[in-house]
């Protein structure tokens, strides 16, 4: 039996869902292209993974390319774990 309480509200929302999905099978992905599959804007891209940089799950690197600035971002492994947890717990949830 799962209790709702062992879902991680860290990943509550829909594009957090979405930024852990695409990181938990890619590298590096940059801001762009990440902004790009999830179809979202800037600022919800930014403020999400602020979020789940500070709990630990996700690292950010900002560097130059040229004079342009690029961010890129990778699961960690307390994220990996995180989320593999969570999905867990959902599957769990629904009877699989």
């Amino acid at each position: 039996m799962i209790k709702i309480n062992q879902l991680n509200k860290e990943f509550e929302s829909r594009v957090r869902l979405g930024i852990m999905s695409v990181l938990m099978v890619n590298d590096w992905v940059d801001f762009s292209e990440m902004k790009s599959l999830l179809e979202i804007t800037d600022g919800n891209l930014a403020s999400h993974s602020n979020a789940l940089e500070k709990s630990g799950y996700i690292e950010v690197k900002k560097e130059f390319v040229g004079k342009k600035p690029k961010t890129s971002y990778r699961v960690t492994q307390n994220g990996r774990e995180a989320f593999t947890e969570h999905i867990n717990a959902l599957e769990k949830l629904i009877g699989k």
